[in-house]
């Protein structure tokens, strides 16, 4: 590899603001903002609009489609086009 064209990798605090969590990971990411984390190092913190606590597929609050109820209101609309055979 060659050498100074890489970002610096370091630690990072993620923060999910809409779900009060934050967590400590390495990345190239960086910002201007800080934060003091629990073990009493600073680290630059970057807010994320969502992540794995507050994300739908995760905590389970996806909403289900009702494809059959969609079905049906196409075939209404439309009709049936003929018996598939």
């Amino acid at each position: 590899m060659r050498k100074d064209i890489h970002p610096s990798y370091g630690p990072v605090v993620f923060r999910d603001r809409a779900a009060n969590y934050a967590f400590l990971t390495r990345s190239t990411m960086t910002s201007e903002k800080t934060v003091e984390w629990e073990d009493g190092n600073t680290y630059p913190v970057v807010d994320v609009e969502i992540s794995n606590v507050s994300h739908p597929f995760y905590t389970g609050t996806a909403r289900v489609l009702d494809t059959a109820g969609r079905v049906e209101r196409f075939e209404r609309r439309y009709g049936r086009s003929g018996e598939r055979g």
